[in-house]
């Protein structure tokens, strides 16, 4: 492995009873030319399309060129608390870590969303000393490829309207358009509006909706497309909406999946940055893991698997969401065989499952820490269902006890996981080593025998229930009348066979967002089913889930501003 230059060349402090900002950290580390990050694992200058320095594009002939062959593993978490888990920090540390261990290792990660940045949540690209470079690029415009993602989504709005403007030949009812439109932003005031006023130009007057990007299908189509041929034939399977006797139209209907294709042509070519500590990551795709499938594109990973021998994902929120959706969507449509599953966990997070204010997460509270601790216990055996063996890193905070840590590591080993410490946020790839090496312990035990956790063709309502008893805990689903006529049509349509994308609330293994812990004595409450055709899966609303966010009362965006000389504050 080549020698790196020193990321940190204002010195790096050892022990780290305070750590700077996740920007004042990316902004002082010195960046590898991305040539030669490519370099490192066998991509040459004419491999990759540059956007600048530090930042490129995997070409369609160096991805068609190489075979996966390396190892999979999925980084997952708990269900995620306003006390912080740092499941995206603890999968790019764990991959610095490997690195130091002397390992080929590609971590492929997702895109952030610019609602979440100037929202609540902040930036997607880790934190403290373990994060993917430029921050600042990453989580804002990029190379464009929620830009193109919006446009491609938006056309298709614009044809759908057009075409129902001059004579509508197709005789699609406006009553029954399900296509909405889409912005990558939190805004509330557009999840239910009226288009089309304006008079006879402006277009036929109806209802409409918008989506944040990250929910759009065209999102989802992205990241489960495997070339360009594929990506047209699933945007053209796209149903907009229903005619007056109720059959699907498509995009192909409306003649618009070329040029949509065309929109997302260098979209769909993954990434290539680096770690902080120079190691090659790949960042594409952005699917949300509450409302979408939430993981990185099948591209991107598979050219992982080929050009690394570990490739370290993430998944969306608790492994109840993305780590299932990961693993009974993209795998199976992938054709992916993970050997392995990280579950991160955070003391402060537990206690919190366990009933602990925020305000006082930093007292020690061993027996909040018990009670929490089944939150955790119901994702690490979740994944045991799906054959994977697991390794619990215990993410540390400052205010942990040694006592809290310890029992956690112990619980996690009763239920047959491996756990470890994991200090990345602090110390990067050192933080990472002993996650590391339970991990490479595992992958050499060889013990894992992955399966999806239900079969494909069974009934919609029955995939459904098996998610919500064995994944969630629930004692059964509910479904409104409009949920249970939207499945009849589902299946009328051909999608009674495709896998579910359950959209819930990230914030509980239920669909009620204050249920912490591991709620029992609960049903599911599925209030709408809606195809994704192009994508492949069939979604269903549970509970009070919505697909546009709104800000809170005080967003992130408050207090961020860029300075003259082009240095940025506030940037998570």
């Amino acid at each position: 492995m080549p020698p790196s230059p020193n990321p940190f060349p204002r010195g790096k402090p050892a022990a780290m009873s305070t750590v700077p900002s996740d920007i004042e950290i990316a902004q002082a580390a010195t960046l590898r030319p991305i040539a030669e990050v490519a370099s490192e694992v066998g991509l040459g200058p004419d491999d990759i399309l540059l956007y600048g320095r530090y930042k490129a594009k995997i070409t369609p002939e160096a991805i068609a060129a190489r075979k996966p062959k390396g190892r999979l593993v999925l980084v997952a978490g708990i269900n995620p608390t306003p006390a912080g888990e740092g499941k995206s920090t603890v999968t790019i540390g764990v991959g610095q870590a490997l690195r130091k261990l002397g390992k080929k290792v590609v971590i492929c990660v997702r895109e952030p969303s610019l609602g979440p940045v100037f929202g609540v949540k902040g930036g997607a690209a880790g934190g403290g000393y373990a994060q993917v470079i430029p921050m600042d690029e990453i989580n804002l415009h990029f190379t464009g490829d929620f830009h193109a993602i919006t446009s491609a989504h938006n056309l298709l709005s614009a044809m759908l309207d057009n075409h129902i403007h001059h004579g509508n030949a197709l005789g699609i009812d406006s009553r029954r358009i399900t296509w909405p439109r889409t912005i990558d932003m939190n805004d509330r005031a557009l999840r239910s509006i009226i288009v089309g006023l304006g008079g006879l130009n402006g277009g036929p007057s109806r209802e409409e909706r918008f989506v944040i990007v990250p929910g759009s299908e065209i999102m989802a189509i992205l990241c489960l497309a495997t070339d360009l041929t594929d990506l047209e034939a699933r945007l053209s399977r796209i149903i907009v909406g229903l005619t007056r006797d109720r059959k699907p139209i498509r995009a192909a209907d409306l003649k618009a999946s070329g040029a949509m294709t065309l929109l997302l042509k260098d979209a769909m070519l993954p990434n290539l940055v680096q770690t902080l500590e120079g190691g090659p990551v790949l960042v594409h795709g952005g699917p949300f893991g509450n409302i979408a499938h939430g993981c990185n594109s099948i591209v991107a990973t598979k050219l992982g698997l080929a050009l690394g021998d570990i490739v370290l994902t993430e998944a969306g929120f608790g492994a109840d969401l993305g780590a299932e959706k990961f693993l009974n969507i993209k795998c199976r449509i992938g054709g992916l065989k993970p050997e392995a599953v990280i579950i991160v966990a955070t003391v402060r997070a537990l206690k919190m499952h366990g009933g602990v204010k925020k305000d006082a997460l930093g007292t020690p509270d061993l027996a909040a820490l018990q009670r929490g601790m089944v939150n955790l216990e119901a994702h690490v055996r979740n994944v045991q269902k799906f054959g994977l063996p697991v390794v619990v890193a215990m993410n540390r905070f400052l205010s942990d006890t040694k006592e809290e840590q310890d029992a956690v590591i112990a619980a996690a080993k009763s239920w047959g996981a491996r756990a470890a410490l994991s200090d990345v946020w602090a110390r990067g790839g050192d933080g990472g080593l002993e996650v590391g090496r339970e991990l490479l312990a595992v992958l050499d035990e060889g013990k894992a025998d992955f399966k999806p956790l239900y079969d494909a063709a069974l009934p919609i309502k029955k995939k459904i229930e098996i998610i919500a008893t064995e994944i969630y805990g629930a004692d059964g689903v509910n479904f409104t009348a409009t949920a249970e006529k939207a499945i009849a049509q589902c299946e009328e349509m051909g999608m009674g066979q495709t896998p579910v994308c359950m959209a819930k609330t990230q914030y509980s293994l239920s669909d009620d967002a204050t249920k912490l812990g591991r709620p029992k004595g609960f049903r599911i409450n599925v209030r709408d089913v809606y195809p994704s055709a192009g994508a492949g899966f069939v979604v269903a609303l549970a509970g009070e889930i919505m697909t546009m966010p709104g800000l809170s009362r005080t967003p992130s965006a408050e207090a961020i501003r860029v300075h003259p000389d082009g240095r940025i504050e506030g940037l998570f």
